[in-house]
């Protein structure tokens, strides 16, 4: 029995064929060629100002590539969105930090739709059934700006999550985040890539906390997109070559690794 999260038979989630992207009159980076599988959870790493947040706005179709040809879901950028979840770094301030945890999410139902109808049924429970799937319900009547950052992250992510979507990108999901929370948020998007099949994109700075859980990286060096699978990013070269300084991979006896900077 195939498992919902099994790429088995399953097109790539992202596939890039020499995509270069121009922007200002500037190249941002090139020689963009890379298929991303379905069902994993891949990370976005390189230094500040290598291009990711480009990268984000190229898969959700805000920009246009210099040259080559990029595929989303298996169609062009744009024309999958309604398949993409997406999770902002700067979520609270965009929802709103007056709006309720569920009026947020619903809006992930609704927020195309003209007018103001009221919410069926059915999609009223389908809010209250994802809530509960990212450990929201507790706080589902309470007001963004009344939530911890470990509670607003359940929130977004689960506005993200509402519409069903097959992609789910997360842009700096852990920033601001104490341990425990970051913790737990990894535990879950582990969760949510096993139970619901969704592939996840997760921008991120620093991968300790979620080397756990990664399958696979897109990485922004030297003016090009790379991606490769973790066993080959954690390196301690290509490593260092990327964020401009030492780092060292620890392996620790119970088989976890980390990077520190040297």
């Amino acid at each position: 029995m195939s498992t919902p999260n099994s790429t088995a038979q399953r097109d790539p989630a992202l596939a890039f064929s020499d995509v270069s992207v121009v922007r200002g009159g500037r190249l941002i980076w090139s020689e963009g060629t890379f298929e991303v599988p379905a069902g994993g959870i891949t990370a976005v790493i390189g230094s500040n100002g290598s291009g990711k947040t480009t990268l984000l706005q190229v898969i959700l179709g805000l920009i246009r590539v210099a040259s080559g040809e990029v595929l989303v879901l298996g169609k062009p950028p744009g024309e999958a969105t309604d398949s993409i979840g997406y999770v902002p770094q700067n979520y609270a301030a965009a929802a709103g930090n007056a709006v309720r945890s569920c009026d947020a999410v619903l809006l992930g139902l609704t927020g195309k739709r003209w007018g103001f109808a009221r919410a069926s049924a059915d999609e009223r429970h389908r809010v209250e059934e994802i809530l509960a799937a990212v450990g929201a319900t507790p706080f589902a009547h309470r007001r963004l700006s009344q939530l911890s950052g470990g509670q607003r992250q359940r929130v977004a992510i689960a506005e993200a999550l509402v519409g069903r979507p097959k992609l789910l990108i997360l842009d700096e999901p852990l920033t601001a985040l104490d341990l425990r929370n970051q913790r737990e948020i990894v535990r879950l998007l582990a969760r949510i890539r096993d139970e619901f099949g969704v592939t996840i994109l997760v921008v991120a700075h620093d991968l300790n906390p979620l080397l756990g859980v990664l399958d696979s990286a897109i990485y922004l060096l030297d003016g090009h997109a790379h991606f490769d699978v973790m066993d080959e990013v954690v390196d301690e070269g290509l490593l260092s070559h990327l964020y401009g300084t030492s780092i060292q991979v620890v392996h620790t006896p119970q088989g976890d690794l980390y990077m520190r900077s040297i």
